[in-house]
C-alpha cells in the first residue's frame, strides 16, 4: 500500500505548499491520511518479513512509500526518507554489509 494522503489525494505538492507554506509530507503528514509514523510502522512490517527469506526479494511501490523504508532499512526514523531522492521509474538495491546486524543502501536511484 501506498502512502495515504488522505485530503491531499490527487493534489499536487505545488497546490498543498500554496496554501500550506512549508509543508512536507514527511514531516506534517496528511490531514485524514497517514503520518511518516503510520507509514514508518508498515515499511517496518515488511523489512520484519524480508530479514527471514532466503534469497532476493523485489518490491514496487511508489516513491514516498520507499524513501520511507529505505529510512527504516538502515535504522533511521521514517521522517529521514525527506533526505532521499527517488525518481520515477528507478531503481534502488538494499542489502547488508556482513550479516543482518549492518543493514546499507547498495545503490539509490538509479537508471
Amino acid at each position: 500500500q501506498e502512502w495515504d494522503y488522505g485530503a491531499y489525494e490527487g493534489v499536487t505538492t505545488k497546490e498543498i505548499v500554496a496554501g500550506r507554506p512549508g509543508w512536507n509530507v514527511f514531516r506534517d503528514g496528511c490531514p485524514g491520511g497517514e503520518q511518516a509514523a503510520d507509514v514508518g510502522a508498515r515499511a517496518d512490517a515488511i523489512i520484519a518479513g524480508l530479514r527471514v527469506v532466503a534469497g532476493n526479494v523485489l518490491i514496487f511501490s511508489s516513491a514516498h512509500f520507499l524513501r520511507v523504508l529505505a529510512a527504516r532499512w538502515i535504522g533511521l526514523p521514517p521522517e529521514g526518507g525527506e533526505h532521499f531522492v527517488l525518481d520515477t521509474a528507478s531503481l534502488s538495491v538494499l542489502g547488508y554489509e556482513h550479516d543482518l546486524s549492518e543493514p546499507v543502501i547498495r545503490r539509490w536511484n538509479q537508471r
